[in-house]
C-alpha cells in the first residue's frame, strides 16, 4: 500500500503531534534554566549552560542516529518493506548502545577538554564538570531515545512518539524540582533529573515499539543486519549527518565561547536567549520532521507529484510558524526573560540582545525545514556542504564583526550562519526529486 497523497489535513496530522512533542524539549531546558537563575550567583546558570552545551555537542553530534533512522526507515516504509524497515530499527539501536558505551567510558578527558575549549570562569567550569559527569551516565540510553523517535517519526506513528517526548520531559521537571528545590542537590540535582528521564523514556519507548511490531515476521537475521550495503549505506549517511551537526555545533559552540570571553553576565544572557532559539527551533523543526516522513515515504513509493506537493506544504507551514514566533517574540520577550531569572543585571543584558532573538526565526526557518526535505530523501551529502560553507563563512566574519559591534556582532553572525545554510540548500533542493517518475499521486509503482 503507497503512502495517501500529501494535504493539508494529512501534513498537520503528522506537524501538529511533532510540534507539541518538540516543544516539550526547550520546556526541559527551559526549567533547567529557571531553576539554575534562581540559584545565589550567574556562575550557577552559566555552569547549567555549559554544560547543557556539552550534551548538546555530544548528544546532538550523534542525532544522525535519528535524522538516519528516520530517512532510511521512512523510504522502507513507503515502498512497505517491513523486513527491511525492522532491520533498519536494531542496526540504529545497536550502533546508540556502542556509541553511548563509548562516551561513558571516555567520559573524563572528554569533559575536561570539552569545558577548558569551551571556557567560562572557574567557578562556572566547576559547577559545568559536576554536571556533566552524573548526566552523561544516562548517554546510551538518551541516544537510544533518538532511535525511538526516528522510527515512530518514519512510520507515521507521531502521537506514539508525542507520548515518549511528554513523558521524558514531564519526569525531567518533576524530578529537577524534587531534587533542587526539596533536597537541595543543586546542579548535581539538575543533572541526575535528566539522566533519570532519560533512563525511564526509553524503557516506556521501547515497550511501544515491543507493542506495535509487525505480526509474524521472521526472527531479524545477524548476516542481513551486517550485510555490506546496508551497513555502507548506514555508515555513509550517518557521517554526513554527523560532520553536518558538527560544524552546527561547532558555530553555536564558538558562539558560546566568545559570549564567554565577554564575561559571566554576557554568557548568562545569551544562554537565555538561545532558550528563545531552542523554543523557535523545536516548533519549526515539527514541520521539518514531518517533511522528513512524508519526502522519504514518496521516494521510497517512487511518487514524485505528492512530493513536490509535501515539499510546499509542510515549507509554507514553517513559515507561517516561524512569523508566530517572531510576533510572540516581540510582544513578550520581556515577560519572557523576567520568568526565567530574577536576578535584574541579568534581565537588563537579556533585554538589550532580545531583538536578536526576534528576528531568528524569520532567518532560521528556511535551513531547519530544508534539513528535514534532505533527510527524508538519505541526500546527506548536500547537508554537509551547507554546513561547511555556512561554518567558514561564520568563521571568516565573526572577528570582524564582534570587534566592531561586541556581543551585537556575535548575534550577527549567527544569523549570516544560519541564512548561508538556507540558501544553499535553496539551491541544491531540485536535487530531491531528480530522477523520480513523474507519477500522479495514489498511482503504483510496484
Amino acid at each position: 500500500m503507497n503512502p495517501a497523497p500529501a494535504g493539508h489535513r494529512q501534513l498537520l496530522r503528522l506537524a501538529i503531534p511533532i510540534v507539541l512533542a518538540n516543544l516539550t524539549q526547550p520546556l526541559l531546558s527551559a526549567v533547567d534554566t529557571a531553576v539554575a537563575g534562581h540559584l545565589p550567583g550567574p556562575a550557577y546558570l552559566g555552569g547549567v549552560a555549559l554544560g547543557g552545551l556539552f550534551f548538546n555537542l555530544v548528544f546532538w553530534g550523534f542525532s544522525f542516529l535519528r535524522m538516519g533512522t528516520t530517512g532510511l526507515a521512512a523510504q522502507a516504509f513507503g515502498a512497505n518493506d517491513a523486513v527491511r524497515l525492522r532491520d533498519t530499527l536494531w542496526r540504529a539501536l545497536a550502533l546508540a548502545g556502542v556509541i553511548g558505551a563509548v562516551l561513558v567510558l571516555a567520559r573524563a578527558p572528554l569533559i575536561a577538554l570539552a569545558l577548558d575549549w569551551l571556557g567560562g570562569s572557574a567557578d562556572v567550569r566547576r559547577l559545568a564538570t559536576q554536571y556533566c559527569e552524573i548526566r552523561i551516565f544516562a548517554a546510551p540510553l538518551a541516544l537510544a531515545n533518538y532511535v525511538v523517535l526516528g522510527y515512530l517519526l518514519a512510520c507515521q506513528r507521531v502521537r506514539r512518539g508525542l507520548f515518549v517526548q511528554v513523558f521524558i520531559n514531564v519526569v525531567n521537571m518533576i524530578a529537577v524540582l524534587a531534587f533542587v528545590r526539596v533536597l537541595g542537590w543543586g546542579v548535581s540535582g539538575i543533572a541526575a533529573a535528566t539522566a533519570l528521564a532519560d533512563t525511564l523514556g526509553f524503557m516506556f519507548g521501547a515497550w511501544l515499539l515491543w507493542a506495535a511490531r509487525t505480526p509474524h515476521l521472521p526472527p531479524p537475521r545477524l548476516s542481513a543486519l551486517l550485510a555490506r550495503a546496508a551497513l555502507w549505506r548506514l555508515f555513509r549517511l550517518n557521517l554526513d549527518i554527523f560532520l553536518r551537526t558538527l560544524f552546527l555545533q561547532l558555530a553555536f559552540a564558538w558562539f558560546a565561547r566568545v559570549g564567554a570571553r565577554l564575561g559571566d553576565l554576557t554568557l548568562a544572557a545569551n544562554a537565555l536567549l538561545l532558550n528563545f532559539q531552542t523554543f523557535m527551533a523545536y516548533g519549526i523543526d515539527g514541520f521539518a520532521h514531518a517533511a522528513e516522513a512524508l519526502v522519504g515515504a514518496y521516494i521510497g513509493a517512487r511518487q514524485r507529484a505528492p512530493l513536490l506537493r509535501a515539499i510546499r506544504l509542510s515549507t509554507g507551514w514553517a513559515f507561517g510558524c516561524a512569523l508566530g514566533f517572531a510576533v510572540v517574540y516581540a510582544l513578550c520577550g520581556p515577560a519572557i526573560i523576567d520568568t526565567l531569572t530574577d536576578q535584574p543585571a541579568l534581565r537588563e543584558a537579556a533585554r538589550r540582545f532580545l531583538p536578536w532573538a526576534i528576528v531568528s526565526p524569520l532567518v532560521a526557518v528556511w535551513c531547519f525545514q530544508l534539513d528535514g526535505v534532505f533527510i527524508g530523501a538519505t541526500r546527506t551529502r548536500e547537508l554537509l556542504s551547507s554546513s561547511l560553507i555556512a561554518l567558514i563563512v561564520f568563521a571568516a566574519l565573526l572577528p570582524w564583526v564582534q570587534d566592531a559591534w561586541g556581543n551585537h556582532g556575535l548575534w550577527a553572525a549567527l544569523m549570516v550562519f544560519m541564512a548561508v545554510r538556507g540558501v544553499v540548500l535553496g539551491v541544491l533542493l531540485p536535487r530531491v526529486w531528480r530522477g523520480l517518475p513523474a507519477l500522479p499521486a495514489g498511482t503504483s509503482a510496484h
